[in-house]
């Protein structure tokens, strides 16, 4: 009998932690899947809301997967994040394919001391460090397995830079920069559009996180410099909204500027120069007095990554990111290798087994 599994895609964004798991029981033939897709919310000018589930169940259904309306009857789930109303999936096995690598304190705050135990994969002795910090050990499962959201980066010919960068309209002659701030805390306030002053020099992808276009968490004006600028000039290119996925573009940068999201950490998992925008933010916290980042941006992958605290540095800092020394490089690959394990585009296989052996033993 297979293992029947469901995967709970809460929001649409969170089907990339997904891909690798999904390619590895293909492979497997020891399950069978479906997906069950959540509202999808946004809110149209910050007021109305606007669901997005009934075109994301279609998609799926157009790729070949199967979705249903029940998220009850499976023999495990596979999420990217802790479940909204947990009892309505049964008292089976969840294991957490996280969303993304980095510092927000949500990736173990949604899953430690819940009604049910989660086996959480994680990427590396970085986050196991992170967790110990604040006493959450003993709160759930963790497994060294490496994040399989990461696993396509390592899959040959998967993203293909010349293929990209056409489909963009962007010189493969150019290094190229992307801006991926997040939506809290956000460097966006800094920076405005003065990311524009990159454009003589480089290829310029702005792809927004997408609450920054939602108005559910995020100021609904988050998106508007930006819609502006590359409309104004040709050479900004702006990532539609309706496109969730960063990695391609991941995959063709040569260097990325973010605050808070998890792309730095994906940068450096992919052995380049990132540069935190390193300005003063509010330490921000959850309702319960954790910190929203287990690391601020000022102590965040400092003497690995560019640290930018004034947008004056823009310029001077991608040239430092984008052409690092031998020393430079040196110092990230060995921060990388504490940060990661398992870059090998494997993760995912050894989730799926870490789900099979977990079943075979009930």
């Amino acid at each position: 009998m297979k293992h029947r599994i469901l995967f709970d895609l809460k929001k649409e964004y969170y089907l990339n932690s997904f891909i690798s798991i999904v390619r590895a029981m293909d492979a497997d033939g020891r399950f069978e899947y479906a997906f069950y897709v959540g509202p999808n919310d946004e809110r149209r000018w910050g007021i109305f809301p606007v669901y997005h589930k009934e075109r994301i169940e279609a998609q799926l259904r157009a790729q070949g997967h199967h979705v249903v309306g029940d998220p009850a009857g499976f023999d495990a789930i596979v999420s990217a994040d802790g479940l909204r109303d947990a009892a309505r999936y049964g008292a089976v096995p969840v294991f957490v394919s996280d969303h993304g690598p980095g510092t927000k304190t949500l990736r173990f705050r949604n899953v430690v001391g819940k009604s049910r135990r989660y086996t959480v994969f994680v990427e590396g002795r970085y986050w196991m460090d992170v967790i110990k910090r604040y006493g959450c050990e003993s709160g759930a499962e963790w497994l060294l397995t490496g994040v399989p959201k990461l696993d396509p980066f390592f899959w040959p010919g998967y993203y293909d830079k010349a293929t990209i960068l056409a489909k963009l309209g962007l010189s493969p002659e150019r290094k190229t920069v992307v801006f991926a701030p997040s939506y809290r805390p956000s460097c966006i306030p800094f920076i405005g559009d003065r990311i524009k002053a990159l454009a003589d020099e480089y290829n310029v992808i702005v792809k927004l996180h997408p609450y920054s276009w939602g108005g559910k968490y995020a100021p609904v004006n988050q998106a508007r410099p930006y819609v502006r600028l590359a409309r104004r000039d040709r050479r900004i290119r702006l990532i539609d909204k309706s496109e969730h996925d960063i990695h391609p573009y991941m995959a063709v940068a040569d260097t990325i500027i973010s605050d808070t999201s998890s792309t730095l950490a994906i940068c450096l998992a992919l052995g380049k120069v990132g540069i935190v925008a390193d300005f003063p933010y509010p330490r921000m916290k959850h309702s319960d007095g954790m910190p929203v980042v287990s690391d601020e941006p000022h102590d965040y992958l400092r003497g690995v990554f560019v640290h930018m605290a004034d947008v004056s540095q823009l310029r001077k800092c991608v040239a430092e990111a984008a052409t690092p020394t031998q020393e430079h490089m040196q110092r990230l690959m060995e921060y990388r290798n504490y940060y990661f394990t398992g870059l090998d585009g494997r993760a995912g296989e050894r989730a799926a087994a870490a789900i099979s052996e977990a079943l075979s033993r009930k």
